[in-house]
């Protein structure tokens, strides 16, 4: 599932330490949403999905992987956000696909503390950046399944530039993607899949800021139980920031407007395990829950931290068993 990027406090703080760190815009798209079976659209219907999210770190990487500690006493984020998804999928289909579209609802809540700075923030808990996919499609043959489609991030979160409670990006951002999901048996229990997204990013709003586009890629390797009902595995993200940062009017902290491009460009990556689960009554499956843990490790110009994620798909009406 996805869900608009929540994590924009952490790089407010990168961005009051300055040229050493030569810190970045974050994106709106969340690293980790995705997992196990990345490339799988569900089966026809309506789905309730509620998606919970926490991004913690106290670390701060430079472009040469050395650990930035301002005044020796590092800072400590965390991110959560809870959402609310309706996601449809048809019976009928479309060369073989079936359409698929998605709207996400996300309130999100930030907090910094930098000890070294005597600095405590919180951002309240606000409404965040919607996010809207209007189309999908999703094909699924024997041994592989195939998703591909467009998402669009709409600036409804706070944004102010230099404003320290902000929860929203300020800006649009379209986000063309495509995955795979590839089954080594013929019950389908065994898989591995990736799915790659490419995010374009608009100025962010009273500025000429620019957000250097950002690549993606989230899976991971599993295996099914009880007719897919029960999976467990290792889900993975890897993310590159492809083209520089344009700050351009931007306002860092305490500082004056910059028109600047940024010499680095992020990246980081993450593994961790990924398990799902069913709640089902004798007759009817309420809802399957996934629960997920990445360690990202490999950052540079950027925070390292950890990244929980819960979700739980609830289909309307509940599915019957058979």
């Amino acid at each position: 599932m996805r869900l608009p990027t929540i994590i924009g406090v952490a790089v407010g703080f990168v961005l009051t330490l300055g040229a050493p760190a030569r810190a970045q815009l974050a994106g709106s798209h969340t690293p980790g949403d995705y997992g196990v079976q990345a490339g799988s659209q569900p089966g026809p219907g309506f789905y309730n999905v509620v998606f919970c999210y926490r991004y913690s770190t106290d670390t701060i990487r430079d472009a040469d992987g050395n650990i930035i500690r301002p005044l020796g006493s590092p800072p400590s984020t965390v991110a959560t956000a809870i959402a609310d998804y309706v996601y449809f999928v048809s019976k009928s289909t479309i060369a073989g696909a079936h359409y698929g579209a998605m709207v996400a609802l996300p309130w999100v809540n930030g907090t910094l503390e930098a000890p070294a700075f005597t600095l405590s923030e919180d951002t309240g808990t606000r409404f965040g950046d919607l996010m809207v996919r209007p189309f999908e499609l999703g094909w699924h043959r024997r041994r592989a399944d195939l998703i591909t489609g467009i998402d669009f991030y709409l600036p409804t979160g706070r944004y102010e530039p230099g404003g320290s409670d902000n929860v929203g990006k300020g800006m649009v951002t379209v986000e063309p993607y495509v995955g795979t999901t590839l089954f080594f048996d013929e019950k389908r229990s065994v898989n591995v899949a990736t799915a790659a997204f490419w995010e374009i990013n608009g100025k962010k709003r009273h500025t000429n800021a620019k957000v250097g586009q950002i690549l993606t890629l989230e899976g991971g390797l599993g295996k099914s139980f009880m007719g897919g009902g029960v999976s467990v595995g290792m889900a993975y993200y890897v993310q590159w920031k492809i083209t520089k940062d344009q700050l351009g009017g931007l306002v860092p902290r305490g500082g004056e407007p910059v028109d600047v491009e940024l010499p680095d460009k992020h990246k980081v990556w993450a593994v961790g395990p990924d398990v799902t689960l069913p709640i089902a009554s004798k007759s009817k499956l309420l809802a399957l829950v996934n629960i997920r843990y990445l360690w990202e490790t490999g950052a540079r110009v950027k925070t390292q931290g950890g990244t929980l994620v819960v979700t739980a798909t609830l289909p309307v009406p509940s599915m019957k068993l058979q």
